[in-house]
Parts: structure tokens; sequence; C-alpha cells
């Protein structure tokens, strides 16, 4: 399936809107819903896992969809909302672990796993006890159930994926964010190690095969920033239309842009994944743009950024010597669901939200 739809999407850019096109505007405005069985396995997985608590842990993993900690996400190391693995007795652990499973296709539960493993190699090199593959903190924000609206989020360091269901229909997953340090491991039995190896590889390949002129306009007089430009705000919105636009690129070039994307968007579920690339479509592929700063080659500073109408890409890899990726997808109206709890709201509630 996703071979199709990568395929599909490297259509010369004009080809692809006139795809879009065809399947009208309201779709734009009212996406499919996920399938069925996809929210209900997660809600099934989110209700086990609550019932595999005690009433006190019950407590710390559990709150109101309302309850601002929702929206009050990091990637540092420190204390969160929720329960940590930490905590977990291995029932309760494996419970929590798929739920995570329940909600990302096989490629991103590997990366999110591999993501908190590496703690343990952190921990080596530097001896810090805050360096702890346990310490990911789970919390479940309403009741979980079929034709509910509630929500999600597994949270640590490097890793924050937060998830939105509303009226067990739809699925919003952003603010998604993956990091990897160290990006390659140099040593030891996991060495050669990289957690998001083609993030990183598959833009490289795309800045390389840019003409002259195609680089003049891609990579910004800029020194690759120190971290995400957005960090964990809330709330992001569009950057100046800079970088390389898909209609100035070549069809290969296009493609190779698409695969990028669709590395990011492939660690959810297919269905997902589908939906996702649908709004990118109907909010105009030939209007996306790519962004490098910083060095060229394996292991120099870089940073680019993947810009597109209703999305943003961010990525960065300078700390360390070039060894440590942060990375996130997210959507200017879709982050914590916020424009499928508009129309929730509106519908259900004459447009108030809950206060």
């Amino acid at each position: 399936m996703r071979l199709r739809l990568l395929v599909a999407l490297a259509l010369p850019v004009a080809v692809a809107l006139a795809l879009a096109a065809r399947r009208g505007r309201a779709q734009e405005a009212a996406p499919p819903p996920t399938p069925p069985s996809l929210v209900a396995a997660m809600a099934r997985a989110a209700a086990a896992f609550l019932a595999a608590l005690s009433p006190a842990e019950r407590r710390l993993a559990l709150a109101p969809l309302e309850a601002e900690a929702r929206e009050s996400w990091h990637y540092v190391p420190g204390v969160r909302r929720g329960i940590p693995l930490k905590r977990l007795l291995p029932a309760q652990r494996q419970a929590a672990l798929a739920l995570l499973k329940a909600a990302l296709s096989d490629r991103g539960y590997w990366k999110a796993t591999v993501v908190m493993s590496l703690e343990t190699i952190l921990r080596e090199l530097e001896g810090s006890s805050i360096r702890d593959p346990d310490l990911y903190y789970f919390a479940v924000f309403g009741q979980p159930g079929p034709e509910k609206t509630w929500g999600w989020r597994v949270e640590g360091h490097h890793l924050s994926l937060n998830f939105t269901i509303v009226d067990g229909q739809r699925v919003a997953t952003v603010p998604a964010f993956f990091g990897a340090n160290p990006a390659e491991v140099k040593r030891g039995p996991r060495r050669g190690l990289r957690a998001l190896e083609r993030e990183e590889t598959l833009a490289r390949a795309l800045l390389q095969s840019l003409t002259d002129s195609q680089r003049r306009t891609a990579v910004l007089p800029v020194r690759a920033p120190q971290d995400l430009i957005t960090g964990a705000q809330r709330r992001v919105s569009p950057f100046p239309p800079e970088g390389l636009s898909v209609s100035d690129m070549t069809p290969d070039q296009q493609k190779q842009l698409l695969a990028l994307v669709d590395e990011y968007l492939g660690n959810m579920p297919a269905p997902i994944a589908s939906a996702e690339w649908d709004r990118i479509r109907a909010a105009d592929v030939g209007k996306i743009r790519f962004a490098w700063a910083g060095g060229a080659l394996h292991r120099e500073p870089h940073y680019y950024r993947i810009q597109g109408p209703s999305f943003l890409i961010e990525y960065d890899n300078t700390q360390n010597g070039g060894n440590h990726i942060h990375s996130v997808w997210r959507g200017f109206d879709r982050d914590f669901g916020r424009d499928l709890l508009g129309e929730h709201y509106r519908a259900d509630h004459h447009g108030a939200a809950p206060h």
C-alpha cells in the first residue's frame, strides 16, 4: 500500500493536483474517518492499560481531556503528567507498550522503542542517573471507548507522541517528536545503530541532487540552529516561504521529497498516513518547500525543514558534533486535534468548548 501511495504522489505536481481536485473540496473540510478497527483497537488498548493499574496508579495516569497538561509537552528529561514505565509491574508495562504498538506502524514502534533504549547508552557514556529507559510517561486524557472523544500521550527524553481521538472516528497524531542521541552509536555491541537514519539520508540525498541554482534557493544563508526553532511550543505558525518549492523541482526530486515526507508520516499506521496525504494534496502539494542550513556531508551539523500549507517538519542535527537529532511533525491547526475538536464542539456543544 505504501509503495502504491508513493508512486501516485511521485507524479508531476500538476497531475497530483488534478487528482486532488477530482476528489472535491469537501474532502478538505471533512477528511475520511479513520477505520473503526484502528480506533477501536487503540481504545481497547488504552482501556486495558488503565484497567491494569491500581486506583492510585490510575489517578496518576488519567486526567480530563481538558487538562492543561495535555498541551504541555517537551522532549528533555524530566517529570511528566502520567505514570512512568519505571513504576509499572511487568503485566502493566506490557499493557502500556501494547497501547503504543496499537497507535504506530511497525516502523514507528521500532523507532520509538529504540529511542527509549538509547537512554541506556547515554547513561553509560555520561554516568548520569537522569538517563533512564524506563522514564517514559503514559497519560490518558478523558475516557477511552467507542464513539468517545479522548486522547493520550507517551513522553520522555527525545520522544513525545500525542494522540487525539474525536467521536471514536477521527485521529490527530501531532505533535509527533522523535529524537536520537547518539544519532549513530559509535561503539559497543550496538555500534552503527541509527534510529533516525532515513530522516537524515533521504534529506541529504535530495540536497545533493539539486543544481547550483536550486541550492541557492534551498540553502538558507544562516548557520544551522542549535535546536528546533519551534522548540516545544504549544502552537506553531508558518515560517516565511523560504526554500525550494516542489513546483521548482524535477519529477525525480519531487519523488525524493515526497519519500522524505512519507518517512515521517509512515511512523503512523497506513490509514492515518493515507488520510494525512489526502490533506496535504488538498492543501496544494506544489506549495511545499524544502529548506536546508549547515553542512552537506554526513556528521556535519545541519538542519532542514519541510513546510506545506497545513504542516511543518523540523529536523535538527547540530549538537554533539552532528550526532544528536531532534525531529518533529506539526500541524498548524491540527496539533492536539484542535481542528477536530473545534468541529466536535461546534456540532455537539453549540460552538462552546468546555472550560
